[in-house]
């Protein structure tokens, strides 16, 4: 069976489509494919043909507005027998395939709707009204499909509603065969993803200051105006910024850290929780203990495993206290990590998830 992956918005090389859901299909058998919005050239990597539209995007309305024509070209010329969708401005796109007989798959990552809320490029007065009118539109849409996938428990009670064919794949960490385990031998706390105020970074650049022989290892790709409000921080010094990094590296700076943080305070995280973002698991299975915020989800998570601290993600008190309880007590954090990891490959892997994505696969090929 023939099968299309299309994204608006992601790099071709995305740790949930590339690596783990397209990767996984071509390895299970499938022809796969995955059409993307850059201007390099096609190739074919991990048994996955990657297609490019030619269209470097600079701007949301450029991808709007230009890329959905060069997009629904190239998804005609693979004339695939399932079209699996990543981003929400492609419900439209995905619905013509629907008309013209094809099956669709919509992957919902996130709560759009939820997250609208949290845009700083809206204003903020129209943000409820967008947020609203994303939601019907949505609704519109998504019980077409022929399969809905989102990545989190309440998530999935929510799209259950408008499909029944909703299945929840969590974007759990790939587990790879090396492993080295961190030394526990530096007050280094750090953090690896996108560098935007929803993570607390102003409030943890704050309190690292206040912390004896604390360093703060921060690597990822983040706004210029927010990181010079970072760099004016009188705990900047304590920082050690890295810039964007290879995905290869990211295990060297957990291998020299004690401890993960994961601070959001994102609307769409809200105490409710999201298993969407790979964070606490990533830091889970390098084997250091995690420090997070304390919505439900992640709590019953670090709770259950005795795998690291849940703080208030505004209480400056108690994130200092949960940082210095960990240096306090290396063997103890040890413990945490290790307890951590077990759970990772027990549980909280890609390789359960592929199977759910596969079975899906499966069960489309028999309609």
């Amino acid at each position: 069976m023939k099968v299309c992956h299309v994204t608006s918005a992601h790099q071709r090389y995305d740790g949930r489509i590339f690596r783990k859901e397209c990767t996984s299909l071509a390895a299970a058998g499938y022809d796969c494919y995955l059409i993307v919005n850059d201007d390099k050239l096609d190739e074919l990597k991990n048994g996955v043909n990657i297609i490019s539209t030619g269209l470097s995007i600079k701007s949301r309305k450029e991808r709007f507005l230009k890329s959905h024509k060069n997009l629904l070209e190239k998804m005609k010329s693979v004339s695939a027998d399932v079209y699996h969708f990543h981003d929400p401005d492609l419900l439209s796109l995905a619905y013509k395939m629907k008309k013209g007989g094809k099956k669709v798959i919509f992957d919902f990552h996130e709560n759009v709707s939820e997250q609208i809320k949290d845009k700083k490029w809206l204003p903020k007065i129209l943000r409820k009204c967008i947020s609203l009118f994303y939601k019907k539109y949505e609704y519109h849409y998504a019980a077409y499909f022929d399969a809905l996938i989102t990545v989190s428990p309440n998530l999935g009670k929510y799209y259950e509603k408008l499909n029944d064919n909703t299945v929840i794949i969590t974007n759990y960490p790939i587990v790879e065969e090396e492993y080295v385990e961190p030394s526990f031998n530096n007050k280094n706390i750090c953090f690896c993803g996108g560098i935007t105020e929803q993570w607390c970074h102003d409030i943890i650049v704050d309190m690292i200051g206040k912390i004896d022989k604390c360093n703060y290892i921060l690597a990822g790709k983040g706004k210029e105006e927010y990181l010079n409000r970072l760099k004016q921080k009188s705990g900047w010094g304590k920082v050690k910024y890295l810039g964007v990094i290879p995905f290869e590296k990211v295990a060297e700076v957990y291998q020299n850290s004690m401890v993960g943080i994961a601070l959001n305070v994102s609307t769409q995280i809200g105490k409710e929780g999201s298993l969407g973002n790979t964070k606490l698991f990533e830091y889970m299975l390098a084997g250091i203990p995690v420090i997070c915020s304390d919505n439900r989800l992640w709590k019953e998570i670090i709770t259950k495993y005795k795998c690291g601290i849940v703080v208030d993600p505004l209480n400056k008190k108690e994130i200092v206290t949960a940082i210095q309880s960990i240096f306090l007590e290396p063997e103890k954090a040890r413990e945490m990590g290790k307890s951590g990891r077990r759970a990772v490959l027990k549980y909280f892997n890609w390789s359960v998830e592929e199977k759910k994505l596969c079975n899906l696969y499966q069960k489309l090929a028999l309609r």
